[in-house]
């Protein structure tokens, strides 16, 4: 009966235990009793602390579905570097489960049922450079190849260069964003840019 009723809720990507409650029309403390024994059953599969998706929706996610729970995941963060620029067919490489972010709080990775959700963390000066897409945030392309450049010039990420359609970037916009980061990424740029 509860998951029938919690089955309104199928239109959203995710929900607390408190819309729960306001669903059932119960105490936030028993909403989360709910949940657990939902969780148990198979019927719910755990986000993070608090948050939760049907199973049946989680089986029907869109890539862009993906980005949004990435983005709640870790707050603040947005879409980057490889899956970014997949996502805007820059890039040959295809990941499938699997959704790297930037974020200013911490590197992490967080494993939802074979998904992997990755956050880089940088500094909070370089947090910028995303947009809002329909319900997620996601870098411009070219700000997601300065984040790679950046994190590789640093030895914490590896990236297939020649997967890179390099002649889809716009070169004065990434050097734009290049002022605000070290000269070693400047520089790194400039040895792998051949025009």
């Amino acid at each position: 009966m509860n998951y029938q009723k919690l089955r309104q809720l199928k239109d959203k990507n995710y929900f607390s235990t408190r819309e729960v409650a306001s669903v059932l029309d119960v105490k936030t403390e028993s909403s989360k009793v709910i949940c657990l024994r939902l969780l148990k059953r198979g019927l719910l599969i755990r986000l993070k602390r608090d948050f939760y998706i049907l199973r049946e929706r989680w089986d029907i996610l869109t890539e862009e579905d993906f980005f949004n729970i990435s983005n709640i995941l870790q707050v603040p963060s947005y879409i980057s570097f490889m899956s970014a620029l997949t996502y805007y067919e820059v890039s040959t490489q295809v990941y499938r489960n699997f959704f790297e972010n930037v974020s200013v709080k911490r590197t992490k990775d967080f494993e939802v049922e074979g998904t992997i959700f990755n956050y880089y963390k940088i500094q909070k000066d370089l947090f910028f450079g995303f947009i809002k897409r329909d319900n997620f945030f996601i870098s411009e392309k070219e700000k997601a190849f300065v984040d790679i450049l950046y994190l590789h010039s640093l030895g914490r990420y590896e990236f297939d260069l020649s997967s890179i359609s390099l002649n889809k970037l716009n070169k004065n916009k990434i050097e734009k964003f290049l002022t605000k980061y070290p000269i070693k990424t400047e520089k790194f740029f400039n040895k792998i840019w051949k025009n």
